[in-house]
């Protein structure tokens, strides 16, 4: 007898132990899926979050190539319509022009021609300033190529016009500090013959 109860008595020990490892085993069980049920959480709402930034790309996407059409069109409309102001501007020369033209028809007086021309020219002088345009000054300046085209030298007999501005042919012209045109020229060449 002793002998069974020794044997119940480890079956028991036996049953205690498993009982334990069951119970550990139950924890260690319940405590993964604790951390998985947590972890699929946390997956879910890493999905939501990829899936509203994805939509936001989207959107700014759309939103910044919508832009970009619209800054074209602009920009287009702007390259078009830019010589609008300045050509409205240039319609009263026209006119003047014509009017000129009109009144000159059958006159024999060419001082008056002279003048009405010299008010037309004023005009449109002081239009081009009002946009900026002025003239580079060039006649008896020291030649710069940076500022003026030299189509030809001539000979001088004065030592100080060596390599000075003789003649204009075309003027140049500024607009604001940017050279818009160079000025032609004659440039002075010297030659000193007692060399």
């Amino acid at each position: 007898m002793n002998e069974e109860k020794n044997k119940n008595n480890i079956e028991v020990k036996d049953d205690i132990k498993e009982e334990k490892n069951n119970k550990k085993k139950s924890k260690k069980t319940s405590k993964k899926n604790n951390e998985l049920e947590k972890l699929r959480e946390e997956n879910k709402k890493l999905k939501q979050e990829l899936e509203e930034l994805n939509d936001k790309y989207v959107r700014l996407m759309a939103e910044f190539d919508n832009f970009r059409r619209r800054t074209l069109n602009e920009k287009a409309d702007i390259i078009k319509n830019a010589g609008e102001k300045i050509l409205l501007e240039l319609l009263p020369i026209v006119d003047d022009f014509e009017r000129a033209i009109k009144a000159n028809e059958n006159i024999d007086d060419a001082e008056h021609l002279r003048e009405g021309f010299r008010l037309i020219y004023d005009k449109f002088v002081k239009l081009l300033k009002k946009q900026g345009v002025s003239e580079i000054e060039a006649m008896d300046k020291e030649f710069d190529p940076e500022l003026h085209d030299a189509l030809t030298k001539i000979p001088v007999d004065d030592p100080e016009k060596k390599d000075k501005i003789v003649d204009v042919v075309e003027k140049g012209y500024y607009l604001n500090d940017k050279i818009l045109r160079h000025s032609k020229v004659v440039v002075g060449d010297y030659k000193d013959d007692e060399k």
